[in-house]
């Protein structure tokens, strides 16, 4: 089972968090990927951007974070964390 845990936070305290599952037979990539989309639709975010340190500090720790330089939108929290908790 492959599991996401998005958290989203503001002033240094968490605010929301949420757990994604996928037991899909689909790519750990595709896995990722849906699983930000599901996140982002049940806050009513924008999809961030996946910059070049995203990425990086993703394939390192199997987590990262989307500050306001990865959306388009103007946001009203200080960044969006997803981390892998289980594959």
């Amino acid at each position: 089972m492959f599991r996401l845990w998005g958290k989203l936070f503001k002033d240094n305290r968490m605010v929301k968090d949420m757990t994604v599952c996928d037991d899909s037979s689909d790519t750990r990539t595709h896995k990722i990927f849906r699983g930000l989309e599901d996140i982002c639709y049940a806050w009513d975010l924008g999809k961030p951007i996946w910059l070049d340190s995203t990425i990086q500090d993703f394939q390192r720790h199997k987590k990262s974070r989307f500050y306001q330089d990865n959306f388009i939108e103007t946001i009203d929290f200080d960044f969006l964390e997803i981390q892998i908790i289980e594959e």
